[in-house]
């Protein structure tokens, strides 16, 4: 039998973790879950699914957690989720099938929809939206840099057809929460490149990059067909780019 362990990291995530770990309970062969030190019942609900527990800190770039999870897997495969993803029964059933096989892929994307107020957005660039979530035991891991990173795994990697839904936003003020901590790693990105100085930067933070993003994600990606999700995605996706500028000046002249 093909062992799956099912991988997360996760902190405050009551309101997410059952349903996801619902959708995966006749896959995992194990679940692992690292906990960056949660103060509400997520680990209540990881012991009820029998998870395996790791404790530790709450890392800005979290996929240092999530690396945690993988390396403490022994299936043959992983299958890293995040706790607002559900795994359909049209995925689960794919996976169990390419798992089985004898193929020379090391890993598969998977397609996934994003929920964003109200809706899952077909259009702006966002489906499908392929991630990397499955993949042979010690073919992959998390660069641990960035928030919008794919797993780097080693060797030939294949497509699956079904989808991963992402719960991602279910209110605009959840939006903000998640906006407001990936432009306080952009801010640390810019620090890094110490971009005070720079004129084309600030021209480039504070007009052309949110320009040309919103013109892309909303007119030539035909965000506009997902309605009034669509816009404010395409709007606020824009706007991180004079936000987390503003932050870092605002951190630079303190």
């Amino acid at each position: 039998m093909t062992k799956i362990s099912v991988v997360l990291a996760v902190f405050n995530e009551e309101e997410n973790l059952r349903q996801c770990l619902d959708s995966i309970r006749d896959l995992a062969w194990e679940i692992v879950i690292v906990d960056g030190g949660s103060t509400d019942k997520t680990l209540e609900i990881a012991r009820d699914f029998g998870a395996r527990l790791l404790k530790t800190d709450n890392p800005p770039i979290f996929h240092i957690n999530k690396n945690k999870a993988i390396d403490a897997a022994v299936g043959d495969w992983i299958l890293q989720l995040d706790a607002d993803e559900v795994v359909t029964g049209e995925l689960k059933k794919e996976i169990m099938e390419v798992t089985k096989q004898k193929s020379d892929f090391n890993g598969f994307w998977i397609p996934r929809k994003n929920f964003f107020l109200g809706r899952f957005l077909k259009k702006g660039g966002q489906y499908p939206d392929y991630t990397v979530r499955l993949y042979k035991k010690g073919k992959g891991r998390l660069p641990a840099k960035d928030v919008h990173e794919q797993a780097v795994v080693e060797g030939k990697m294949g497509y699956l057809k079904a989808d991963l839904l992402h719960f991602r936003d279910k209110t605009f003020a959840k939006y903000l929460e998640g906006f407001n901590r990936y432009t306080d790693i952009m801010v640390m990105q810019i620090e890094h490149k110490d971009l005070k100085n720079n004129f084309f930067a600030i021209l480039n933070f504070l007009f052309l990059k949110p320009f040309f993003w919103f013109i892309k994600a909303y007119f030539r990606h035909l965000g506009f067909m997902d309605g009034f999700p669509g816009f404010i995605f395409a709007l606020f996706s824009s706007l991180r780019f004079p936000v987390s500028y503003i932050k870092y000046r605002i951190n630079y002249t303190r």
